[in-house]
């Protein structure tokens, strides 16, 4: 049986590239054989020169991933020199899963409580399928058991997103397929919304909310775009080339969270110690700095640029936080407060 792919793509007009977001977790090689599994279901006859550019990785790591399917796992692959990629010769319904260690199987069930945010969202149909169908795969016997451990690990979100499924499924396949896309953008407070043509870049889920990036065509600049604000989307079949520079770290690299902003300054807020204590307990900014003094309180450091979700950010700590520079943010922060509590008088 022929071990070698042609330097073919998968897709020869374009190169099913995955989000720069999710490389590393391509890396792993339980999920790139979920992936060339789902490929060979689907007849789409990936190769390894394709698939290590989609995942990220060298050649002779896929070619590993496709024998260790076929000579461990022993599923009926072969290769086609005539459509140039492998396939199932047998329909294979579900891939059977090597044995989780422990880490492993709490990493999964993780991934499921995780998931459960989008209980009562038209996402849990498809999610409660896909997580069925990872559990059916695995070994009968196993020295934990998922039962257990579901009693014992939990997920509890705040606030789940509300997003539309058929819209994100139209919007995934558009950004993948690079074809633009229009829309009806809906801002806070606008009832009627604009109509926007863009062409998307990227789907990401940023603190609990997803979304599309993308060069808004009408505006001449790439704009972000909340995925609960956009009605009414249609795939416009005109294809477009992604910049091979968009980078979404160097995009939002100086922002806060959502918000692309530009110029970062120095941020610094004192903490009281309750505050301290908590802010210390997580990581919202890779620039993020703690310098506690002996009350318990602390400064905290931030180079960001000035934006609404910082703001608020700041302002959700009350009377536990107070900025200290830059004075164009310790002046907004005052006026909103001065408005909060003018409405209470």
């Amino acid at each position: 049986m022929p071990r070698t792919s042609s330097n073919r793509s998968v897709k020869p007009a374009k190169s099913r590239k995955a989000p720069s977001g999710f490389a590393g977790a391509a890396r792993q090689p339980m999920l790139r054989m979920l992936q060339i599994h789902e490929l060979l279901k689907e007849g789409r006859f990936p190769n390894c020169q394709a698939l290590s550019d989609d995942f990220e990785v060298s050649y002779k790591t896929v070619q590993r991933d496709i024998d260790y399917m076929r000579d461990q796992l022993q599923l009926p692959i072969e290769y086609d020199s005539t459509r140039h990629g492998f396939l199932y010769t047998k329909e294979v319904k579900n891939l059977p899963m090597v044995a989780l260690k422990e880490g492993e199987l709490v990493a999964l069930l993780v991934a499921q409580k995780a998931a459960e945010q989008y209980r009562g969202t038209p996402f849990e149909k498809s999610l409660k399928s896909a997580f069925e169908k990872l559990v059916e795969g695995l070994p009968g016997h196993t020295e934990i058991s998922l039962q257990e451990l579901g009693a014992a690990i939990s997920f509890r979100p705040s606030g789940p997103p509300s997003s539309d499924l058929e819209s994100f499924q139209m919007l995934s396949s558009a950004l993948l397929d690079y074809q633009e896309v229009s829309f009806l953008y809906k801002k806070p407070g606008d009832g009627k919304g604009t109509e926007r043509s863009v062409q998307p870049y990227h789907l990401g889920c940023i603190s609990g909310v997803w979304y599309l990036i993308g060069f808004d065509l009408g505006r001449n600049s790439i704009r972000t775009f909340a995925l609960p604000r956009i009605a009414s989307p249609k795939n416009l079949r005109r294809k477009f080339t992604r910049p091979k520079d968009f980078s979404l770290e160097a995009m939002l690299g100086d922002s806060f969270s959502a918000f692309e902003t530009k110029n970062a300054q120095q941020i610094t807020i004192l903490l009281d110690p309750m505050a301290a204590a908590l802010t210390g307990e997580r990581k919202w900014h890779s620039s993020q700095k703690l310098a506690f003094r002996k009350d318990g309180s602390a400064e905290l450091s931030l180079k960001v640029g000035l934006a609404p979700d910082l703001e608020a950010w700041i302002l959700g700590l009350g009377s536990h936080a107070k900025v200290l520079a830059p004075l164009a943010l310790r002046d907004r922060i005052k006026a909103t407060a001065q408005m909060i509590a003018a409405q209470y008088r």
